[in-house]
């Protein structure tokens, strides 16, 4: 599978250089369509300088894809695409209990500060997040696809709202589709979002009762594979609060690429998350499982398309960006 080479990576700057604005994939305005920084910083290409902040960390650390591209759910999900998750501050997004495994902070504060240099407040950090997911994403051995932007930042970041609106690693897949739905993303898009885990890890509280006490069962989940479960079992004892973790993708050498590993992987009984595991059986997802599973190109092609439509959830086109920082709101 294509990787972030020579090849590909310049054929991401070629894309970035184009003129994209007659793409549009929700309804285009002035403030909010597919290349609205041109011209906008200078000379500087606001979407290329993201490109080669993401790829520094991806060159030093693969698990970048899966840290941004979380990040990127985890924003979009609570208060919508507006960055109320990089707002630091107690009660915030950031210290909620769903968050705290949360990573890529600095990457997105790094490109911040670098284009506040020479353009200060022009680009949001609601959009610098999806800028920083799609080139991730992209890296990790993805399609490219386009984003719109011109959102500009939320001002409010509770954690409560992040409690109430990130969904459990055990939501019935049939809850997940109705939640996924309510922001505009059909079952296709959630099974493709959830195909993320084909990258990133999972701390052992967030599966241990499938190990040993399913769904109150006193006994482990019935549907996972048995040498997966023994091998979890000894990395996640039972009731000592482990810190350990394990990959959400147990394809071996598919653990940090954008890939249809997992979903091979789930078709056997190896999906860590209970939502991720029945996927594989659920009647609505299994039919898009079983295709992504037979077919590599499939998840490639339509991942991003899904994160696209993602960052359109709660845009908000009109108001003030942060300056300078986007750990606070300081306009």
């Amino acid at each position: 599978m294509a990787r972030g080479n020579s090849s590909t990576v310049a054929l991401a700057l070629g894309l970035l250089l184009m003129n994209l604005v007659g793409d549009c994939y929700a309804q285009c305005s002035a403030n909010f369509k597919v290349g609205y920084y041109e011209g906008k910083c200078g000379k500087y290409d606001v979407e290329a300088i993201t490109f080669h902040v993401v790829k520094k960390y991806y060159l030093e650390d693969p698990d970048t894809v899966a840290d941004l591209v979380r990040l990127n759910f985890h924003d979009c999900f609570v208060n919508g695409c507006d960055a109320s998750i990089l707002i630091e501050g107690e009660g915030t997004e950031k210290v909620a209990p769903p968050n705290l495994s949360v990573a890529g902070y600095e990457i997105i504060e790094e490109i911040k500060v670098y284009l506040d240099q020479y353009c200060p407040g022009v680009v949001s950090c609601a959009d610098i997040i999806v800028l920083a997911a799609r080139a991730a994403t992209f890296l990790g051995g993805a399609y490219w696809y386009n984003v719109e932007t011109g959102r500009k930042d939320g001002n409010v970041s509770l954690a409560i709202n992040a409690v109430q609106g990130l969904p459990s690693p055990r939501i019935p897949v049939s809850d997940a589709i109705k939640l996924f739905a309510s922001y505009g993303l059909d079952t296709s898009d959630f099974v493709y979002l959830l195909g993320c885990h084909t990258v990133g890890t999972a701390h052992c509280v967030n599966f241990e009762d499938r190990l040993y006490n399913f769904q109150n069962t006193g006994n482990p989940d019935p549907t996972m594979a048995p040498t997966l479960l023994s091998s979890l079992q000894k990395k996640c004892p039972r009731g000592a609060n482990s810190n350990n973790q394990d990959f959400l993708d147990q394809t071996k050498g598919s653990e940090f690429k954008m890939d249809n590993g997992f979903f091979k992987s789930i078709l056997e009984g190896e999906g860590l998350l209970q939502v991720d595991q029945e996927l594989a059986y659920h009647p609505e997802t299994r039919p898009i499982v079983v295709r992504a599973a037979n077919d590599e190109k499939v998840f490639l092609a339509k991942i991003g398309p899904a994160m696209r439509k993602m960052g359109l959830i709660g845009v908000i086109t009109e108001g003030k960006n942060r300056v300078g920082t986007c750990r606070k709101v300081n306009y």
